[in-house]
């Protein structure tokens, strides 16, 4: 069976994306990253346990038997938790856990790959779940099919050119620096990097999607902070949000002299 490499999604608002897959190859790298993680850990406990062993005895390799189940069963759920789905091997590579349907992950998700992982070692050096990712269009091992889940490789990403982006286009939302400092403060860096994220794949989105996207994330925006009527009026929905963008990632940005005067002379009675 030929193994797929990427991963495309469709949102319930016409968006079409696609994720690139992680292979076995480098799944099986982050992997040993991770062994190696956790076999000085044992390194370190076998040293702490044979030191209290001295004045405990068998207590002592009982607690020791019990710090290594929960470190193995532990580690990846801890890890996938805080950083979203990345171990420290994952995090290396730039490899992720997410979401079959491009879905937020869910903590049960995370714990039911982890868990199963005990089957995905058998009988030796993860053969079932090597296999079962060779197997598998979409690099799965077992404990990703039970969870609904796969693995993605991060691209490398440049950062875009907002001068580009921007350019030419008179912010009437610069006339108010109070409410322009309001939105930063309001606005999560997740939510800012969506808005600027719609703005650079616009033209690969359907006309219909389009519009609704933006319509969308111009209403959140509004619910944010209050733009007075003459900064917002006569501008479209997308042009909405590309003022807002400017204003999140150009904050030092002077307003041209040009605009000066014409906000000027809108404020005369």
């Amino acid at each position: 069976m030929s193994q797929a490499t990427t991963l495309v999604l469709r949102t319930p608002e016409g968006v079409v994306f696609s994720q690139l897959l992680a292979g076995p190859v480098s799944r099986a790298l982050a992997w040993l990253i991770d062994v190696a993680l956790f076999l000085a850990f044992l390194i370190m406990l076998s040293s702490v346990v044979s030191l209290i062993s001295l004045v405990a005895g068998e207590t002592a390799e009982a607690f020791g038997v019990l710090l290594y189940f929960v470190f193995s069963v532990g580690y990846g759920i801890f890890f996938e938790w805080i950083w979203r789905g990345q171990t420290v091997g994952k995090r290396m590579l730039r490899l992720r856990v997410v979401d079959a349907q491009g879905l937020r992950l869910k903590p049960s998700q995370i714990v039911i790959r982890n868990l199963l992982r005990v089957v995905d070692l058998m009988p030796l050096a993860y053969l079932v779940g090597g296999l079962a990712c060779v197997l598998n269009r979409r690099a799965q091992r077992l404990g990703d099919l039970a969870a609904n889940t796969v693995v993605i490789r991060i691209p490398r990403t440049t950062e875009p050119n907002l001068e580009q982006l921007m350019a030419g286009k008179y912010n009437s939302f610069r006339r108010y620096p109070h409410l322009a400092g309001r939105l930063r403060q309001r606005l999560s860096a997740d939510e800012a990097a969506l808005a600027l994220q719609a703005l650079l794949r616009r033209d690969r989105l359907e006309p219909a999607a389009r519009l609704e996207l933006f319509g969308s994330l111009a209403g959140h925006l509004r619910e944010q902070v209050r733009f007075p009527h003459e900064a917002t009026e006569g501008i479209t929905d997308e042009q909405y949000v590309r003022n807002v963008v400017d204003l999140l990632y150009r904050p030092e940005r002077a307003i041209p002299a040009t605009a000066r005067s014409q906000a000027a002379a809108a404020s005369l009675p």
